[in-house]
Formats: C-alpha cells, structure tokens, sequence
C-alpha cells in the first residue's frame, strides 16, 4: 500500500465529502416517521404474539 502523506490525505478527504448527496430535512423526517410507525406495528405485533404464545404454552401446561 502507497504511503501518502497527511496533506494528500485530507485532500482527498474533502474531495470525497463533496461528493455525499446529503438528505434534505423532508426526506429525513418522511423517513423517520415511517421508521417509528414500522417500529410501533411490530411491537404490538410481537407483544400479540408472545400473549398468544404464553396462552398456548400455559393451556399445554395445564398451569
């Protein structure tokens, strides 16, 4: 691997910086609010699952 040195380095650093498409604040906010909804149905659809479970579990059981 070529060495190069630390002025080079922070050159191309600043260079490939440029180049990010950053989100805007509508897309970052879109995004985050689908991510809590998604997070939201799937904790109610694991807590339905697990009550269903422990039902099925504790019938098996005879407890």
């Amino acid at each position: 691997m070529a060495k190069i040195s630390p002025a080079a380095f922070l050159r191309q650093v600043k260079q490939e910086f440029a180049k990010i498409t950053w989100p805007t604040r509508q897309e970052t906010t879109q995004v985050s609010v689908i991510v809590i909804i998604v997070c939201l149905i799937l904790a109610a659809f694991f807590g339905v699952v697990d009550a269903l479970s422990a039902k099925i579990v504790s019938i098996i059981l005879g407890a």
